[in-house]
């Protein structure tokens, strides 16, 4: 049997950062708390990634809360994806209650109230700052992935961009990628194959209907411009604390497509933007992804590769990335494997299923002397969770079951009135919130067309025209070929017949 004195000197060792740190609470140990075993993560190892799982109601959200928050006032600017839309509350301190008080006493550690400078954001209709993305900006291999398109089709896209970049035709939105579409195989066949090639016209029906199904989730609001800077999401306040964006995404929880092709677009952009930082002392960005599994749900393999692919390489950026989500099998294995940071609030064991979740959940954690680590996880309550984190020379902590510090910032969201005023008082609603639909390849092609049609009726009258001039020109021809037929068709007209019988009437009265 472990002593209470080694369970805690042990705890103590594993998580005392030389560097700068967040305090994230303290190691419980059959239901007693270690003041004195504080768990706490380094600052400069939260680029590395990380998992914040758990059931329902156990208090996932209010660990992202707490991690976020600290973070802010490290000078981190901070992205939030909220899907179930109560994270707001950042933006307003605390009320400071009881069992607050109360849970930071057996913490031995201060509570202080205190807000976060907030910004809201939106992919949908939702108020906030409106973010888009340009088609260009995508290219035809990120789009073909989102699209799962198959290696005929993705080819024909390719040669749809580079059409539209040797024509200077700017793809902005989907509509002017449907036309360019359209015009492949239409108006603009015999241009297509003459510089590039034939192009199907069941592959690009294909492409078309995608494009349809995309659209359907919403995507057509979010392609376009202005698109968004990505180091808008840098900003910090007058105090050097770094902003917590909020992307409020309460009503595309239906629609995991479009959720998944803007975190893709988003994390390209920021991995081709920003520049590698290598070691530093902490982060330049960290996003939060609640309901994690709705990026992975119905990506294809493609996708998936994408979205690994990016995770791997984006921490060299300075970016780290934190899925939340109810279960770790939520999040494939790849992507598991690259989590720095795991917290693991309670799962339950209703049926075998579960049963058998919980058994593998368990293993993606560090064998610990002090826990069974299953039976821990259906043990703990509601802001309880295991921790395990990487210490500054990336080498795994000890498993610590922890009492959470309670968030600073209000435990709920924020009131119609607070958000509306959070939103009027916002540096990049002006900058984003008009839509701008200039000319791009829609209205270019579209004004081609139109040309070609007036220039081909043109054309058709004039081709009319000659060939009334030349049976007119050819009637007046014959006419005057032959007089002795003229004569024979004045001599037998009406008009002279009735004329000479005229004059002969007279004398033979």
């Amino acid at each position: 049997m472990v002593g209470k004195k080694d369970f805690s000197e042990s705890i103590a060792a594993g998580y005392q950062p030389k560097g700068d740190f967040i305090y994230l609470g303290a190691a419980m140990h059959d239901g007693e708390v270690f003041s004195d075993a504080a768990v706490k993560i380094p600052l400069k190892t939260m680029n590395r990634h990380g998992l914040i799982a758990g059931a329902t109601g156990t208090g996932k959200s209010k660990t992202l809360q707490i991690l976020a928050e600290n973070l802010s006032k490290k000078g981190v600017p901070v992205l939030l994806m909220d899907v179930k839309g109560d994270l707001s509350g950042v933006a307003k301190p605390s009320a400071g209650e009881a069992f607050i008080h109360a849970r930071h006493e057996k913490l031995n550690f201060p509570f202080k109230a205190s807000a976060s400078p907030v910004e809201i954001l939106s992919l949908s209709e939702e108020k906030g700052v409106r973010l888009r993305a340009t088609v260009s900006e995508f290219g035809p291999v990120l789009l073909s992935r989102i699209l799962d398109l198959s290696d005929t089709q993705s080819g024909i896209l390719s040669i749809i961009f580079k059409y539209c970049d040797d024509n200077h035709l700017p793809l902005l939105d989907l509509k002017d990628l449907k036309q360019i579409l359209q015009y492949s195989t239409g108006d603009g066949k015999e241009e297509f194959e003459k510089d590039y090639g034939r192009i199907s016209a069941a592959s690009t029906g294909a492409i078309l209907r995608k494009i349809v199904a995309l659209e359907q989730q919403g995507a057509d609001l979010f392609f376009g411009e202005k698109s968004f800077e990505v180091e808008d999401l840098l900003r910090k306040d007058g105090n050097g604390d770094g902003y917590i964006n909020i992307l409020r995404l309460t009503d595309i929880q239906d629609r995991p497509k479009l959720f998944s092709t803007f975190m893709l677009s988003l994390l390209a952009e920021i991995y081709n933007t920003f520049p590698e930082q290598g070691d530093s002392d902490k982060p330049k960005l960290v996003m939060f992804i609640d309901e994690a599994h709705l990026i992975f749900e119905q990506a294809s393999s493609a996708l998936l590769d994408q979205i690994e692919s990016i995770v791997k390489l984006i921490r060299s950026k300075g970016v780290g990335i934190y899925f939340v989500t109810q279960n770790p099998a939520d999040i494939p294995a790849d992507v598991l494997g690259q989590l720095g940071l795991k917290v693991q609030h309670a799962l339950r064991a209703f049926t075998a299923k579960d049963r058998k979740a919980i058994k593998l959940a368990a293993e993606n954690y560090p064998i610990s002397e002090f826990y069974d680590t299953k039976n821990e996880l259906t043990s703990l309550g509601i802001g309880e969770a295991l921790v395990t984190a990487l210490d500054e020379k990336g080498r795994p902590t000890p498993l610590a079951a922890t009492m959470l510090r309670a968030p600073m910032s209000r435990m709920d969201i924020l009131s119609e009135g607070e958000l509306k005023d959070l939103i009027d008082a916002s540096g990049l609603v002006n900058k984003y919130n008009q839509t701008i639909d200039r000319e791009s390849a829609y209205e270019i092609l579209k004004a081609k067309i139109e040309r070609a049609d007036v220039e081909e009726a043109r054309e058709k009258a004039k081709e009319e025209r000659k060939k009334l001039e030349k049976t007119t020109t050819g009637r007046r021809r014959n006419t005057s070929a032959d007089p002795q037929k003229a004569i024979v068709k004045v001599l037998t007209s009406a008009t002279f017949i009735r004329g000479v019988m005229g004059v002969l009437n007279k004398l033979l009265k």
